[in-house]
């Protein structure tokens, strides 16, 4: 059995967008240049109908992707009012000995960005802080393990902040 990917109602929506938009706008955009670089004539050295069958691969690949997530994803709702760390949760940690404090929101896999800030549920920070309560002091799993303090949880309702 596949594991259920958990995302949000909004990267839900995201991904459907996206899926439509290549369906109904970018495929047809691919059969375009497809049929404009096969009246160009001799198809065995023409760059363009080699590129615009790179892309066709590549957005029906993307198609088929998208419809695998949407198949098996599990739809979470994103926290309103909680004191502890769960998916949704915008949570600030210090790192132990350190007073440099960094901002992460935690979402499942599709929906991570660490550029952005947004982390996933199973990376091991993510892992570490889910369930976790205000103040504590936790140890993150990796190569080079690590003290991580949490000094705030917020939610799309609350904010809760250290003493």
């Amino acid at each position: 059995m596949t594991e259920r990917l958990k995302i949000t109602k909004a990267g839900y929506q995201k991904l459907q967008d996206e899926l439509r938009t290549l369906i109904d706008v970018t495929r047809d955009e691919v059969k375009s240049q497809l049929a404009e670089a096969r009246a160009q004539g001799d198809l065995s050295e023409n760059a363009d109908y080699d590129a615009a069958r790179n892309k066709q691969a590549e957005v029906e690949a993307r198609i088929k992707q998208i419809e695998d997530i949407l198949e098996t994803a599990e739809i979470i709702e994103e926290v309103k009012h909680t004191n502890r760390v769960a998916l949704g949760s915008t949570v600030t940690i210090k790192i132990a000995g350190s007073e440099d404090e960094q901002r992460y929101k935690i979402l499942g896999t599709i929906e991570s960005d660490p550029f952005s800030g947004i982390i996933s549920n199973i990376c091991p920070l993510g892992e570490a802080i889910i369930g976790k309560s205000l103040g504590d002091v936790v140890e993150v799993k990796g190569t080079k393990p690590y003290k991580i303090e949490i000094v705030k949880i917020e939610s799309s309702e609350n904010t809760k902040e250290s003493k």
